[in-house]
């Protein structure tokens, strides 16, 4: 019985830690979601059922609905971009007899040496600027009026786009640079000696070969793209500078809730409603994992 029990005995202070750090503001969360917390309720506040959820849920003009589909799009459009993007740039670094290869390697890293925040600011303040950014600068040398890149939805929808794309760069080029070193080369040379052309050796070797690197990273940054909140909020939703631009994602959005209209209960719903999205595509994700790999 001893045996049994310490193992347990020394995992306890770890997880008195776990709990305390992890499952308790999880638990309080859930339990704030079912009340009417907020900056009107902050000590009578009183549970109040579902109420928080069904209007997250079932009344579309509440904000999350537009805001999880806007928060689904902005994830696709991403992954599309990150895992097709790169893989091109990684296929040409690696081509026979480009010279520099390691130097132009080191000009994509670029993007990790900066800290995010300063990144997102210096592209909102020197790239999109409606009076002095780059963009314009070369809009008015080619005669054209100057465009608010910020204010609209679909213009910072795509601005935030490149931002995200630019910061995901690092990671994804190295992955796929790293996958496409370890092939071997006798594959593509007898695919050659049989006639197969460019994209044929393309399509028949590189691609299945990197599957087994590209698919970890891949869900890695979906998880990532999925709860990205610093590009979104400091390009059109910081406090003091709104840009105009109505693109929230879910995270955006219940932050908004939470520290802006100070409404608790509705921004803890969301934020439970958000760990139930993340945890089933967790869920999901890994059951994939596994049956590729036995495979």
């Amino acid at each position: 019985m001893r045996k049994k029990i310490q193992p347990y005995a020394y995992s306890l202070p770890a997880l008195i830690v776990i709990g305390l750090i992890v499952l308790f503001p999880i638990l309080y969360t859930g339990y704030i979601s079912l009340t009417n917390m907020s900056v009107y309720h902050w000590f009578d506040f009183h549970p109040i059922g579902l109420e928080n959820y069904k209007k997250a849920l079932l009344v579309f003009d509440s904000g999350f609905l537009p805001a999880l589909l806007r928060t689904l799009l902005w994830t696709a459009v991403n992954m599309a971009l990150q895992l097709t993007v790169p893989f091109f740039i990684a296929i040409l670094l690696n081509s026979e007899g480009l010279r520099f290869k390691d130097f132009y390697k080191t000009i994509l890293m670029f993007p990790w040496a900066m800290p995010a925040y300063v990144s997102i600011l210096l592209w909102r303040m020197g790239i999109y600027n409606s009076e002095f950014g780059l963009l314009n600068q070369w809009l008015k040398q080619l005669g054209f009026k100057p465009v608010d890149w910020l204010s609209g939805d679909g213009t910072a929808f795509a601005a935030c786009l490149i931002v995200n794309l630019w910061m995901a760069f690092p990671f994804m080029i190295m992955m796929i640079d790293g996958g496409l070193q370890s092939i071997d080369k006798s594959y593509y040379e007898s695919a050659t000696l049989d006639g197969a052309g460019f994209f044929m050796k393309m399509l028949k070797i590189t691609v299945p070969s990197l599957r087994p690197i590209i698919a970890p990273a891949a869900i890695m940054t979906t998880f990532t793209t999925f709860k990205q909140f610093d590009i979104v909020f400091l390009m059109t939703q910081q406090q003091g500078s709104k840009t105009g631009a109505n693109i929230h994602t879910v995270l955006t959005y219940a932050y908004e809730k939470a520290f802006m209209t100070n409404n608790y209960g509705y921004s803890s719903a969301i934020s439970i409603l958000i760990f139930a999205i993340v945890i089933a595509f967790s869920v999901f994700t890994t059951k994939d994992l596994k049956e590729e790999g036995t495979r």
